[in-house]
């Protein structure tokens, strides 16, 4: 965008010199240019005001300089971008239930579904299920009603070993609960007791996990200690947005996610965490020190796995997808003046002068302002330098 600098002359009206009594004289006709007269300097015979602006008389400083800009024809987005990361969804510690030592760990990457194993104690599998509710006692016949119940059904239904019982899945131990405790232990090759003991079962709610970072190393006892800890396996990306760009994310909102490689994939807001990890998996950069542990976390679910999982954890640039429009007329939005009774215009420089030319407002984005009505693409309009 070309700025060029203008100038005022100054109106110089020239007074005849008195003629003497009885002598006459001719007279010649003295023109002074009147480019911008009153048009820059004389905004209060507009009836327009630029309220970055002060009267050189009050401020003691000397007039804004000015130029001018041409109208452009362009796109103007109200979009923001923010720099952010991709990480593994729902990280978690596991926390062992029971007591031991701890004999077998998998490696960290390990991907784990419910049913199979997540540790080992004292040479005996500890098995993931699915589920919220950490277990707290032993479940087994004469087992009270409880939530705790209702949940393990569930997972023995879900991994077959209740198939042809008939169980329903509710808070009562049954003789078929029982029966399908037995299925499950028959075929891990342990003792069939109908028993699930403390500790040899671990409840977390993914569908299936990551294995993200070890708490322990082989050979450690069992205490309250973190034993690992795991992600979902799904891809998310994070961002910390400053609180006054927060209202730009809106619940399910779309936003752009540019990975590593340069590529593309769209996404949704899922959540706001203030002063959380807000889900934050691996190779999210931790999330820093100091303030920016109180920054709201935003979450953002991606629509494909795939192309996420070809960078996998790494730094993204998410673009908050905001109002666009294309092919409008833009100018800078010093440019605007606010007219006396409403409404804004702009000076329009012309052979002659400048004149007044009411707008109306589109789109303002970036210091850039959308504009219609008495201006073309290529006009000059007057701007503060």
């Amino acid at each position: 965008m070309t700025v060029t600098k203008t100038t005022t002359p100054t109106e110089a009206p020239v007074e005849p010199a008195p003629t003497p009594k009885g002598r006459r004289r001719k007279r010649r006709k003295i023109v002074v240019p009147l480019v911008l007269t009153a048009a820059i300097t004389g905004v209060a015979v507009l009836g327009v005001t630029r309220p970055w602006e002060r009267p050189a008389s009050v401020t003691g400083k000397p007039p804004v300089e000015h130029g001018t800009v041409a109208v452009q024809r362009g796109s103007l987005s109200s979009g923001i971008q923010i720099a952010g990361t991709l990480g593994y969804d729902e990280p978690m510690s596991v926390v062992a239930a029971g007591r031991g030592t701890v004999t077998a760990l998998p490696a960290v990457g390990t991907v784990i579904k419910p049913g199979g194993k997540l540790y080992e104690a004292d040479g005996s599998a500890v098995i993931l299920m699915r589920g919220g509710r950490p277990l707290w006692r032993d479940l087994g016949p004469g087992a009270g009603n409880g939530p705790d119940v209702e949940q393990l059904k569930r997972n023995l239904v879900d991994l077959g070993h209740a198939d042809g019982l008939g169980l329903a899945v509710d808070e009562r131990f049954t003789k078929g609960t029982e029966t399908a405790v037995k299925r499950w232990q028959k075929s891990l090759g342990v003792k069939q007791t109908g028993t699930v003991a403390l500790g040899s079962v671990v409840m977390l709610p993914q569908a299936s996990v990551r294995v993200q970072q070890l708490g322990v190393q082989l050979g450690a006892p069992l205490g309250t200690g973190s034993v690992m800890t795991v992600s979902g396996t799904g891809l998310v990306a994070l961002v910390r947005p400053a609180d006054n760009q927060l209202s730009r994310f809106k619940p399910d909102g779309k936003v752009e996610v540019r990975l590593s490689d340069g590529s593309m994939v769209t996404g949704r807001v899922r959540s706001l965490i203030r002063g959380g990890s807000g889900g934050q998996g691996e190779g999210d950069g931790g999330g820093g020190a100091g303030g920016d542990q109180q920054k709201t976390t935003v979450t953002i679910t991606l629509d494909s796995q795939q192309q996420a999982r070809r960078t996998g954890p790494s730094s993204v640039t998410i673009t908050v997808v905001g109002d666009s429009v294309s092919g409008a007329l833009i100018v800078p939005v010093t440019a605007l003046l606010a007219l006396d009774g409403g409404g804004y215009g702009v000076k329009v420089v012309d052979g002659r002068g400048t004149r007044l030319v009411k707008v109306r407002l589109g789109l303002i984005a970036d210091a850039q302002a959308e504009i219609s009505g008495g201006v073309e693409p290529g006009t000059q309009v007057v701007v503060p330098k």
